[in-house]
């Protein structure tokens, strides 16, 4: 069968399609699926280039989307002809987290083997059900972006209608995070380095948007956007260069998702007024299988679809990768066998 991996020390030019053994017929408790789709993250991409160093000749890609081609014995979640979407971390059936999802070791494509092969046979926690009626490329961006926008705003922010979120440029966390926050009926203020993306925000139900480099100090904005008052959630995708503005903007009692580390790593936090906004800062890390699984309901039931900018051909991985460093797609790109 064909796989993606990726030889040390990474980089893109060592992406390689390898021709590998068929992972053959599931073992009690696993099911093999046929992948048809994946998308890309921010993670993957750490990954593919190297910096998040990975075992050599490692099969990539963390989602992964397809058909249950066979099931082992005692497997009866699943049935052979279902269209299923895999789990970020499979050793988290749900619950608060624990020490064991601190780290990717058991992450597909990363601690363990990936998505981009043509088959995989998995435990049957590497999967949940897809969303009914969703293409596999849409059910693909659900694993990681979607899972952890429906976190950071549901399972943790427990968020209300009405309420006011703020989220960071057009991401897939963010532009996921849009959907949901419309959805359920808060009033959502996006950002972007570009109005071309700024009026797709607003094509997508944001009420009002901030060019971050027309105002580089957006939280201003924000504030004026508020009466003053602050948001009352924030999907916090960039880490150290813009955890200082979130929290000037974030209502008193508000909470701050602390989702990416697109701008480092480490930085300085002003705890002076984190506490006087006695604002709730979550880190977290994608979200549980059960976590998923109730997302993926809520995906059927509210009807949104996932915003997918470009799809390439699955040994075109590398390309796709490019694309998504270059920053500027709009929503997801998508690899499909």
């Amino acid at each position: 069968m064909k796989a993606l991996t990726l030889k040390q020390p990474g980089g893109l030019e060592h992406i390689t399609v390898a021709e590998l053994a068929d992972p053959g017929q599931p073992g009690p408790g696993e099911i093999r699926v046929a992948i048809k789709a994946s998308s890309l993250n921010f993670h993957d991409l750490l990954v593919a280039n190297g910096t998040s160093p990975t075992a050599d000749g490692r099969i990539l890609m963390s989602d992964g989307a397809g058909v249950v081609e066979a099931v082992g014995a005692g497997v009866e979640e699943f049935a052979v002809g279902d269209n299923v979407v895999s789990t970020f971390f499979p050793n988290w059936p749900a619950g608060t987290p624990f020490a064991g999802v601190s780290h990717f070791g058991h992450t597909p494509g990363d601690g363990a083997h990936g998505m981009a092969a043509e088959y995989v046979v998995r435990p049957v926690s590497a999967f949940t059900k897809a969303p009914k009626g969703w293409s596999h490329a849409e059910s693909a961006t659900i694993t990681t972006a979607g899972l952890t926008a429906w976190r950071a705003l549901v399972v943790d922010g427990q968020l209300k209608a009405g309420a006011t979120v703020l989220t960071l440029g057009t991401g897939g966390v963010s532009i996921a995070a849009v959907q949901l926050a419309k959805a359920m009926g808060a009033r959502v203020i996006a950002t972007s380095s570009s109005d071309a993306k700024l009026a797709k925000l607003k094509a997508l139900g944001a009420d009002a948007v901030i060019n971050y480099k027309t105002h580089p100090e957006w939280f201003k904005e924000v504030l004026r956007l508020t009466d003053g008052a602050g948001v009352d959630h924030i999907v916090e995708v960039g880490g150290p260069g813009t955890l200082s503005q979130s929290m000037q903007c974030v209502k008193v009692g508000g909470h701050i998702a602390l989702i990416g580390v697109l701008t480092g790593v480490q930085g300085d936090i002003p705890s002076a007024l984190f506490m006087t906004k006695q604002a709730r800062l979550q880190g977290l890390i994608v979200a549980s299988r059960r976590d998923q699984q109730e997302f993926v309901t809520a995906l059927e039931v509210n009807g949104i679809r996932p915003v997918i900018d470009t799809t390439f051909p699955f040994e075109q991985l590398a390309d796709a990768f490019a694309h998504q460093q270059a920053g500027k797609h709009f929503g997801k790109v998508c690899v499909e066998w």
